[in-house]
């Protein structure tokens, strides 16, 4: 089906873009010509990774070093916005992280950031800019949960409940704005080859639950989820599909 969401010109923000899906989305968007503004918590890897986008696709690229955890986080970006005119059409929520172990083992403070930065960010942002979308009747926010929504997670409690809030908040906004020109994703990508998903404690969790080492093999990559998440924004207005891995 062809795609019918034009992304020449419009605005993009995506957060947690410097590596992993947020990456693949920025390069994604940058091919059909769209404009991002990149936020992540690394300035030399946002930076480097904007040089790249501008060189190769001669694209519109900013970045703001942001880190979402942080008191007023939100608050700064939309500062800039408003700074420098930005005009956002197109919200991708990616930005999270996990931290595994045992619930009660796992430092308060740590486990804190993960809502912070899984749940918080996400919903503020959307709050920051789904105005504009409505009074537009133009917009696309998806936001990156994960199949770990759609069951209990041990030994990543918070990261499971975190993904399952994401999904039923991407349902009610999509309800509300579906007849108003916006369309809501719910991305649920199973393992991904990322950072994240590599990471030593995401191979300990696997190992404890004696998975079988296929899995490794099985696993997409942050390239394909983001032209997924692109596809399926071609099937019209105020759609909620949800993007099934692993």
């Amino acid at each position: 089906m062809k795609n019918r969401f034009d992304f020449r010109g419009k605005t993009a923000l995506v957060t947690g873009a410097s590596s992993g899906i947020g990456r693949a989305f920025a390069y994604a968007l940058a091919r059909r010509g769209a404009k991002l503004l990149l936020i992540a918590r690394s300035h030399d890897k946002l930076r480097e990774l904007a040089v790249e986008l501008r060189r190769d696709y001669t694209c519109d690229a900013d970045f703001l070093t942001v880190d979402l955890s942080a008191t007023g986080a939100v608050h700064t970006i939309g500062h800039h916005l408003k700074a420098t005119g930005t005009v956002v059409d197109i919200l991708i929520n990616n930005a999270g992280f996990a931290a595994y172990g045992r619930f009660e083992t796992i430092p308060w403070t740590r486990q804190r950031d993960e809502v912070l930065v899984n749940c918080m960010a996400a919903i503020e942002l959307t709050h920051l800019l789904l105005p504009g979308m409505q009074a537009r009747s133009d917009g696309v926010i998806i936001n990156v949960a994960s199949t770990a929504a759609f069951q209990p997670d041990p030994y990543m409690a918070v990261y499971g409940a975190t993904k399952a809030f994401l999904l039923s908040f991407s349902e009610a906004v999509w309800a509300e704005n579906r007849h108003r020109g916006i369309r809501v994703v719910a991305l649920c990508p199973g393992a991904t080859q990322t950072a994240f998903f590599m990471s030593l404690a995401q191979r300990r969790l696997l190992s404890a639950h004696r998975c079988p080492s296929r899995v490794w093999c099985r696993m997409h990559c942050g390239h394909w989820i983001a032209i997924e998440a692109i596809r399926l924004l071609g099937r019209g207005t105020g759609c909620l599909p949800i993007c099934k891995g692993g």
